[in-house]
């Protein structure tokens, strides 16, 4: 691998960051229970993370500002334009891969 310095490690991973969040917001047909299946987190996950880093540097981040700033919207706007009802299926599969719950 190349050798970067922080700076601009940390701007590469800013953008890729940015380019995951746009191509969340134009994948609304994925649902987020389909990317807690699949991969393992979801849009609520990402926004969580966000928040969290906000934290550690003493940022003031509401969790509502956190999901608007991965969303693109509102959370209960985002819901309600595109989060399906889960399906049997999906629910099942949910439990299977995370147990203890999201």
């Amino acid at each position: 691998m190349m050798a970067i310095d922080d700076k601009t490690r940390t701007e590469l991973e800013a953008a890729a960051f940015r380019r995951l969040v746009d191509h969340l917001r134009e994948r609304t047909d994925v649902q987020n229970i389909d990317l807690m299946n699949l991969a393992g987190f979801c849009r609520n996950c990402l926004s969580n993370w966000l928040k969290d880093a906000a934290d550690a540097q003493g940022v003031a981040l509401s969790k509502d500002e956190s999901r608007e700033a991965v969303y693109g919207m509102p959370y209960e706007t985002w819901k309600a334009k595109h989060q399906g009802t889960a399906t049997p299926e999906q629910i099942e599969a949910m439990k299977k891969v995370h147990p203890h719950g999201h």
